[in-house]
């Protein structure tokens, strides 16, 4: 019995592996017996939507190098060979894109993401390569030493044999999830498989329902003795099962009767009840149900007020783990005081039309923006310094209150 306790453990509680170092949470069965893997969840609708939702909302933000200028301000680092990277193309195969939506979806579904960062003698970056998640350990040596291994298959490259790399924490950009001990993230879909399995169990119910026919199992009553009632069950089953046989008038003989024995789904409120775990997925994620197709509480007056809290408290802590991960993990000690990297999110929090014109008009007449400030952000060709472009201007009604009444021809002049 010693010998197979072993086999026979939970694989569903996280177990520290080292001290100080991360936890391991294993997927497995959930309460509804149904098996829930990344792979197995993202055949789910919610999830898949969910996943895709934040995946391409990360991926499609402006993405930039920034240098803080002498006069406090700041201004991309177009010369430096990271903007290139991280704007562009992070290696040979991908762009920023497909780059930035592959480590989302892992993060989403692993809570982790990690890229191994290809340097030269000099140090520079010379590309960022995705690496899977479920075949990276992460863990510390005997001097309490932080590094990474990382497993290889022919999965890689057909030419690869299975192996095993450790890599230096230099080598590696690691954006870790919620986790419990701030280095590891645990899995979305791990911590939440019960309601992601109870989900699965629902819509193998219904796809089992339409497939007897949309029409409740009951039981074939002979009078008599049936000599042969497989074939009798088979007979019928190949004759009114099915969805394509739905509603076909059955013939009973020899006093045959059917007596039907399940609940219809409408009485398990089989609706609600897949309803329910839509909003219980899109919770896991935190997006907002009516960016996944539920719209009973959506409305003109407040979908875009929706729109923004996704912004706000869905996209905004993500984004800030990619930023400050990518910090830490690709500048130098002396590059941090110099550079920093930032999402744009300005795109996502516009209104509509009339709202943007109301706050640019705001802006100018108070003096904080220019017509080229605006002009940038509308994604439209800028005006000549000699046309006045990047030039300030406040309303003229607006005066100091001791200056009231003491307007004089040298400020008109001024002015003119």
């Amino acid at each position: 019995m010693g010998i197979l306790k072993g086999l026979f453990k939970s694989r569903d509680k996280p177990q520290n592996r080292t001290s100080g170092s991360a936890y391991s949470f294993y997927l497995g069965n959930s309460t509804s017996g149904k098996t829930v893997n990344e792979r197995s969840a993202m055949q789910l609708t919610a999830v898949y939507s969910c996943v895709r939702i934040l995946s391409e909302a990360v991926a499609s933000l402006p993405l930039n190098l920034y240098k803080y200028t002498d006069s406090g301000g700041k201004e991309k680092a177009t010369e430096h060979p990271l903007y290139f990277l991280l704007h562009n193309e992070p290696n040979i195969e991908m762009t920023s894109f497909s780059f930035r939506e592959t480590l989302m979806t892992h993060l989403l579904l692993w809570g982790n993401a990690y890229a191994q960062v290809v340097r030269n003698g000099k140090g520079e970056i010379l590309g960022i390569y995705p690496l899977m998640p479920n075949r990276m350990t992460v863990d510390r040596d005997e001097n309490k030493n932080l590094y990474y291994e990382y497993m290889v298959s022919s999965d890689d490259a057909p030419i690869n044999k299975k192996s095993t790399v450790r890599l230096k924490p230099g080598e590696v950009l690691h954006i870790p999830g919620l986790g419990f001990d701030g280095l590891i993230g645990y899995s979305p879909i791990a911590m939440a498989k019960n309601a992601i399995g109870m989900a699965i169990a629902c819509e193998e119910y219904g796809s089992k329902f339409f497939a007897n026919g949309a029409h409740p199992s009951g039981v074939l009553e002979h009078p008599g003795i049936i000599k042969n009632p497989q074939r009798v069950r088979d007979s019928w089953q190949a004759a009114y099962g099915g969805s394509s046989n739905a509603n076909k008038i059955a013939i009973l003989e020899d006093g045959m009767k059917y007596t039907p024995i399940s609940i219809a789904p409408e009485q398990a409120q089989f609706l609600e009840t897949r309803k329910f775990q839509i909003n219980e997925i899109a919770r896991i994620f935190r997006v907002p149900p009516h960016m996944v197709g539920d719209l009973e509480k959506s409305s003109f007056s407040n979908i875009e007020q929706q729109s923004l809290e996704f912004v706000k408290y869905s996209l905004d802590p993500w984004v800030t783990r990619w930023e400050q991960s990518m910090a830490r993990s690709l500048l130098s000690e002396n590059e941090k005081k110099e550079y920093f990297i930032k999402f744009n999110v300005d795109g996502l929090l516009r209104g509509d039309y009339e709202s943007r014109m109301r706050g640019y008009s705001t802006g100018f007449q108070s003096g904080f923006m220019s017509p080229n400030d605006i002009r940038k952000l509308e994604n439209m060709d800028l005006i000549p310094d000699e046309l006045g472009g990047n030039r300030y201007m406040c309303n003229g009604n607006m005066v100091p209150l001791d200056k009231a009444g003491t307007w004089s021809e040298k400020y008109k002049e001024e002015d003119m």
